[in-house]
Order: C-alpha cells, then sequence, then structure tokens
C-alpha cells in the first residue's frame, strides 16, 4: 500500500486511501484456458485478466503474457477453451496458474479430463461446469499482456448447473473470484440481490 502524505490526503475522499496503480478490478474470475497444437499435448493456463468484450460477434477477451507457454500455442493455433472451474477445483485452478505446461502435463497431473469440443480441436476441461470455445479474432499487445480477442462459437453447460429456463445457474456452477492484493481465492455468490432491470419497475 502506497502511504498518503498530509499535503494530498485532502484530494481524497472522505474515507478514502490512495493505493498504487496496478492490473486490478473487484471481482476477477477465475478461469482455466485449455488449448493445443496439432499432435501435441493440451495445456492449461489459469487466467484472471478476462472478460467480455463485445455482444457481436460475441467475443472474450483474455490477456496473456508471451513468455507463458500457452501464448504461443493459443497464438499458432488461433483457438481456446475459457473453461470455468467451480469452487471445489481451486486447488487444480492454482496449480495451473503456476506450473508451466513445457515441464508439466497438467491434465495428466491433475487427473483432469481432455474432451473434444464441438467447434474448436482445443480440448474443453469435462470437470469444468461451464465450457466457452473461441476463435481468436485479433491479438494486441498491450505492453506486459497481449490481448486475444476470441469469438464465443459454442459453449457448452452441465445439465445439472442449469436454472428452470435453461440458463446457467451461478448457484450451481459455484465460480470464485481471485483478488489480486491479497493473492486470494474466494467464493460465495449466492446471495440474490435483484433481476437485471428490478430498479425501474413499477
Amino acid at each position: 500500500m502506497r502511504s498518503v502524505s498530509h499535503s494530498n490526503r485532502k484530494e481524497l475522499a472522505l474515507g478514502k486511501v490512495s493505493l498504487a496503480p496496478k492490473g486490478f478490478m473487484l471481482p476477477l474470475p477465475t478461469v482455466m484456458l485449455s488449448c493445443q497444437l496439432a499432435n501435441e499435448q493440451p495445456n492449461i493456463i489459469t487466467i484472471s485478466w478476462i472478460g467480455v468484450l463485445a455482444s457481436t460477434p460475441p467475443q472474450i477477451g483474455v490477456g496473456i503474457q508471451p513468455k507463458r507457454h500457452s501464448h504461443l500455442i493459443v497464438k499458432e493455433s488461433g483457438e481456446f477453451v475459457i473453461n470455468v472451474p467451480s469452487a471445489d477445483l481451486a486447488k487444480e485452478a492454482d496449480y495451473c496458474g503456476h506450473a508451466s505446461g513445457s515441464k508439466h502435463d497438467k491434465f495428466a497431473e491433475l487427473n483432469l479430463t481432455p474432451e473434444k469440443g464441438l467447434v474448436v480441436s482445443a480440448p474443453i476441461i469435462a470437470e469444468c461446469p461451464v465450457n466457452i470455445e473461441c476463435k481468436v479474432l485479433q491479438i494486441v499487445n498491450l505492453g506486459s499482456h497481449d490481448l486475444f480477442s476470441g469469438e464465443i462459437v459454442a459453449i457448452q453447460v452441465d445439465e445439472s448447473c442449469l436454472d428452470k429456463d435453461g440458463n446457467p445457474d451461478i448457484i450451481k456452477v459455484n465460480p470464485f473470484a481471485y483478488v489480486p492484493f491479497s493473492r486470494k481465492y474466494v467464493s460465495g455468490l449466492s446471495d440474490l440481490l435483484g433481476v437485471g432491470g428490478f430498479s425501474i419497475k413499477k
């Protein structure tokens, strides 16, 4: 935490403390990105630098450092899968974010199941309740990370994680988030606060 001098403390809103700028947002999702080059073993990298970029065509953006093993795989293959793990996969997700795929077969070591996707060649992680298949549209260098814009071409969801309308139920999926300052994984997204548009409904 960056200290705040008395001279600029008056510039802050009441009760606020200034922190040093860094890559930061609350909450950050925790996802496991799977990728594969032809005739090579598949790999998994855990990512929190991720977000929806557009609705038409539907796109997800992921930030990957060029030094990471998965960077070359995604760049060369032009595709990837975003796998949303439930909280009981926190240990596996953490491992995939710290062990390099150049030295480890993560699927085998973690007893995770690579299954064929509907559209892309990269495998989905069967144990993850949500799998989002993507084709790379563009790559933009942003400094420490390259932004991969991926068009969503298929989505698979465990049937047990659907609500009565056939949509993913966040309580049943039970995803978890990552807090970059403290490096903690946290869960608990089950409290219903309202439904979109509730503030203007009569």
